[in-house]
């Protein structure tokens, strides 16, 4: 049997976003609360009312999030998805959501992520194991592991010794991410990070810094997807989804044998989604990348075949990701210095939505066409690219 979803691409789109409670929720507030704030603001963009959807995509670490979202809001839905493959959740949704559609189970569709971590104080360092029988609860929490912190650390050492690289490479990361969140009146680093100061940032684990691990904050966002017909209707410019890759690995523990920097999955997925939206590298306008991690933006711009490996470093020291730069990279701040509410895939399609229709004020991408989305899920589990315009294409 031959599977292509390239019918897919450019007949769909966005057409309203939301975002609630970012940085600090208050008091009362929950994760059901904020995404369901997130959805009416999403739909009020939109033109759209409650009566419109009639299907239902979210998740947070409940079960049957999209029925309790659906519940709440007052929505009967022909058509639900709670879907939880970690922070890249919101394009698998998206990509569903698209099948459903096109399938003609529902025709609107809400896609809604939320967390209060911050408030509750529920975020561990040493991440949640719920049953010791598990591969986790066996051979990852009996050693002291800082669940996911500590795998990534592994990942940068290995890619620090593989390249010859160095820690001000990773530094570059977290350099650039202040430098686009100093122009985000909604970011909570807005102050400027020089090397020095990335230097002197306290160990984790080695040898990821304080500066190399994304944010702890709370806050929902919400997306509303249609057809493409439909959504030249509405109240705001589409942008549409040209092309989309997704895979998946494991689980939370990648013991198994596969190299962690070259994997054979990420590169092949970058190249289907890139060939199926008709944009070339070279004419994307920005990347987003989901940097829970500095080491993710390095990993990231060499899979998609912006740079050779062990060169993302140089790359961004020629200043080509920043503010003013040839490729833009995490325009807001990223996870590193914007928001990182538990998982981070929803503010990354947020961001690319708004820059893509031009509403991003100081930081606003010039001539903003096209953006390469990449996001993860769990720990080098699942990974996902997505390609968005603000044309249709052929």
């Amino acid at each position: 049997m031959t599977l292509d979803a390239s019918r897919l691409a450019g007949r769909y789109a966005i057409v309203g976003v939301g975002e609630a409670g970012l940085g600090k929720a208050q008091p009362g507030d929950t994760a059901l609360s904020l995404q369901c704030r997130s959805a009416r603001a999403a739909l009020l963009e939109a033109g759209l009312t409650l009566a419109d959807v009639d299907g239902v995509f979210a998740h947070w670490d409940d079960r049957a999030n999209a029925l309790l979202v659906s519940e709440y809001l007052g929505i009967t839905p022909r058509y639900v998805d709670s879907t939880v493959v970690g922070g890249g959740s919101p394009l698998t949704h998206l990509i569903h959501a698209m099948a459903a559609i096109d399938a003609g189970l529902c025709s609107v569709a809400l896609v809604t992520y939320g967390s209060t971590q911050r408030l509750d104080h529920s975020r561990q360092r040493g991440g949640v194991v719920t049953d010791p029988r598990s591969p986790s609860g066996q051979f990852v929490a009996p050693y002291g592991v800082l669940s996911p912190i500590s795998w990534y650390a592994m990942l940068a050492q290995q890619y620090l010794h593989r390249y010859q690289a160095s820690p001000e490479d990773l530094g570059e990361v977290a350099i650039n991410a202040r430098r686009w969140a100093h122009l985000n009146p909604q970011a909570t680093l807005r102050q400027p990070l020089t090397m020095e100061e990335y230097l002197a940032s306290p160990l984790i684990s080695d040898p990821l810094r304080k500066a190399d691990i994304c944010l702890v904050n709370d806050g929902a966002g919400a997306l509303i997807l249609t057809k493409a017909e439909y959504a030249r209707t509405l109240a705001r410019p589409p942008v549409f989804i040209r092309g989309f890759a997704d895979t998946y690995r494991g689980h939370v523990t990648p013991i198994n044998t596969f190299d962690w920097l070259d994997d054979g999955v990420t590169s092949a997925c970058v190249e289907r989604a890139l060939c199926m939206s008709g944009i070339a590298r070279s004419e994307l306008s920005m990347v987003q990348i989901y940097d829970a991690f500095t080491i993710n933006v390095l990993v990231g711009l060499e899979s998609m075949g912006v740079c050779e490996p062990g060169q993302a470093g140089a790359l961004l020291r020629s200043g080509i990701a920043a503010p003013g730069g040839a490729l833009p990279v995490n325009t807001s701040g990223g996870g590193l210095a914007f928001n990182h509410s538990g998982q981070f895939g929803m503010q990354l399609m947020i961001e690319s939505v708004r820059q893509l229709r031009g509403e991003c004020g100081a930081r606003q991408v010039a001539n903003a066409s096209s953006c390469l989305v990449q996001t993860g899920g769990l720990v080098m589990s699942a990974f996902m690219y997505m390609v968005l315009a603000n044309e249709a294409g052929d």
